[in-house]
């Protein structure tokens, strides 16, 4: 158990119509039911963030046949479409919110689709589902200057804790970018685990700060979805994405680069 490798789900929107900008990264209702049947068929245990991360910070087992199912951004489809089949299932799951993207108070305009308001958030807290933090306007945190970053990661926890009466726990990165930097600032902020992208298997030895997650798409077919929660074929599945992955992250140190040398004095 020690070694266990958890398939950790990433959605985002779920809607037959969603907007250009969440196209990609979003699945139709349809196909999100029958991915949760998949898991119901295949016995694996969806468990939330939080769960995950105190099983193996406290070294106890885990239920058998681990999975989570994680959403991002906090799009209203996850409460119309995701949660009743969450519900028939009885399958817990976190979602990350952006708190400057929700409807509300907060709003900031930059949502990419409709997004959950406030009264949704606490209904899906109320019916099981984790509320984590993932930022207030979603930027790249590892391109912010300490001020900017902990004023993002402080925001987005007060603005939840206010609302909802609890402090989350958990945090995911937005763009899945982070850096030592970073992670420290989300520690100290008080989150207790957070999560990247990485596209691979979560595992224990990875620490809480750094939990992998892997992708749904709306091009995620079920075959391959079925392999996803298998945790089977994980590289070659996102071979692609890797490869992209990596020539962006050569980019973007050299613009970090750039922008360092910009800022020291002469």
């Amino acid at each position: 158990m020690a070694d266990l490798r958890v398939p950790v789900l990433m959605y985002h929107a779920v809607a037959d119509h969603p907007s250009e900008a969440t196209r990609a990264l979003s699945v139709t209702p349809r196909a999100f039911a029958e991915q949760m049947a998949v898991i119901a068929d295949r016995r694996l245990t969806p468990v939330t963030t939080a769960e995950l991360a105190a099983h193996w910070r406290s070294g106890r087992p885990l239920p058998e046949r681990p999975v989570l199912v994680t959403f991002d951004d906090g799009y209203e489809g996850v409460h119309r479409h995701a949660l009743p089949v969450l519900a028939e299932h009885g399958f817990p799951a976190t979602v990350f919110v952006t708190t400057g993207w929700l409807r509300g108070p907060y709003d900031t305009g930059g949502g990419l689709d409709t997004m959950l308001d406030w009264d949704q958030v606490r209904e899906l807290a109320g019916a099981g589902v984790e509320i984590g933090g993932h930022s207030h306007s979603h930027p790249q945190l590892d391109r912010l200057d300490d001020g900017r970053l902990r004023a993002e990661l402080i925001r987005c926890k007060e603005i939840v804790s206010d609302q909802l009466g609890t402090v989350p726990a958990s945090f995911a990165y937005p763009y899945g970018y982070s850096s030592r930097r970073v992670r420290e600032a989300v520690r100290e902020t008080g989150y207790a685990q957070a999560l990247a992208v990485g596209n691979g298997l979560a595992r224990r030895a990875q620490g809480p700060y750094a939990l992998r997650r892997v992708t749904v798409r709306r091009s995620t077919g079920t075959a391959t979805f079925e392999r996803l929660v298998e945790g089977r074929d994980i590289a070659r599945t996102f071979a692609r994405d890797r490869v992209l992955t990596k020539g962006y992250a050569v980019v973007r140190r050299a613009r970090q680069a750039g922008l360092l040398l910009r800022r020291r004095p002469e």
